[in-house]
């Protein structure tokens, strides 16, 4: 059994007491954090969700156009709510913010959103105080599920680069009418990358894509879909060392295999694709490690975010950036699992963190009253974008 002790104890602050007490608040209204609540909701506890946006969802509904799920529908489905639509079909970002926001009315749980959160701090009596946009609350348990896209990350060399230069974060593109006349260069060999140039490309600009080539899932889409999420259920999971290596991998090399845009599929469509990274400019044009100069008219950021934890104090990074398996944090499907079997749950204040992904159960069978380790996963279907 898991223990609901927190192994590093967070600092316990003055102040006024917050004027709501809640046995767990889940901060973040996205698929980990609605998973988890309605693992909670389940199993009798009481829970209430935070979301710093004005609806659920909006996290997918503000991607870019053309952005579609790696996987098809039949296996996005958080726990209790099959996806709509047919089951061979690849969700689009709104489609699925659609589904999360349709999935946090059937929880039964309070979902507050557009609340920010300021700050996590551990009270002498014991649970914690957040205090948030909206004013503070008491908990005893905290899952944060953040994940791990909460601020941009653009280099430095765009700074250098010449102010006519169109330049867009992926998070800031929505589709080629933002480009102006002229080529493209996307900065990010990864998923977003892949598919921005992809679209660049198809929509009559020349277009370069710079970057490491992440990999990719072989096989048709047919065929890979399942293969896929069985692997990324029962193989490449936290229980076992290949998960874990293959999680740390992944973290080191800062994005997913490519899966369903490929190669083959760049090189048909003219995509000047280059392993060299863009690392300067000359003259305000980018220049690549090897020593390409490009004249381009838009430069196109896939260059991920940055994690952010600021608001929780005492939290020790890993140097992958993630925190530390040794502070007093737990994905959420430890804290649903735990708190779903354990007694002492409601007597024991803990601290919990999500951002290994989604806690699932397989759609092929009713879910369980109560998820043990073995029924509740760790995965996350749409990574990558």
């Amino acid at each position: 059994m898991t223990s609901t002790q927190p192994q590093t104890p967070l600092p316990a602050e003055p102040g006024p007491a917050p004027r709501q007490r809640v046995e767990t608040v889940v901060v973040g209204g996205g698929q980990a954090g609605l998973a988890t609540a309605h693992w909670l909701a389940k199993a009798g506890r009481d829970c209430l969700v935070l979301e710093d946006r004005e609806r659920i969802g909006d996290q997918w509904r503000g991607r870019y156009d053309s952005l579609r799920l790696f996987t098809p529908a039949r296996v996005d489905s958080l726990p209790g709510l099959p996806f709509p639509g047919p089951r061979s079909a690849f969700p689009t970002g709104r489609e699925l913010g659609d589904y999360l926001e349709r999935y946090a009315a059937s929880l039964g749980v309070p979902v507050r959103t557009g609340v920010h959160l300021l700050s996590v701090e551990r009270l002498a009596g014991g649970g914690f105080r957040l205090t948030t946009s909206r004013g503070q609350i008491a908990a005893e348990n905290v899952v944060v599920a953040t994940g791990s896209d909460a601020v941009p990350k653009v280099p430095q060399v765009s700074a250098a680069l010449d102010p006519g230069i169109r330049q867009l974060h992926s998070s800031q593109y929505g589709n080629p009418a933002q480009l102006l006349p002229g080529p493209v260069l996307v900065v990010g060999a990864g998923t977003s990358g892949a598919d921005l140039a992809l679209e660049a490309v198809g929509a009559g600009h020349e277009t370069w894509l710079s970057g490491r080539h992440p990999g990719e899932i072989p096989g048709n889409e047919r065929v890979r879909a399942p293969l896929f999420w069985f692997a990324a259920n029962h193989v490449l999971t936290l229980r076992n060392p290949l998960g874990r290596r293959a999680r740390a991998a992944t973290r080191a090399a800062g994005r997913a295999p490519l899966v369903r845009t490929r190669r083959a599929h760049l090189d048909a469509a003219g995509v000047h694709r280059t392993q060299a990274r863009t690392v300067a400019a000359v003259d305000g044009k980018p220049q690549l490690d090897d020593g390409t100069v490009l004249d381009v008219a838009n430069v196109l950021w896939c260059t991920g975010y940055r994690r952010d934890y600021s608001f929780v104090p005492a939290v020790r990074l890993d140097t992958d950036g993630f925190p530390s398996s040794t502070t007093a944090l737990r994905t959420a499907s430890q804290a649903c699992t735990s708190w779903a079997s354990s007694s002492r749950a409601r007597s024991a204040p803990t601290w919990w963190a999500a951002w290994d992904g989604t806690p699932r159960w397989s759609q092929t069978r009713s879910a369980p009253a109560r998820a043990s380790a073995s029924e509740v996963t760790s995965w996350k279907s749409w990574s990558g974008h």
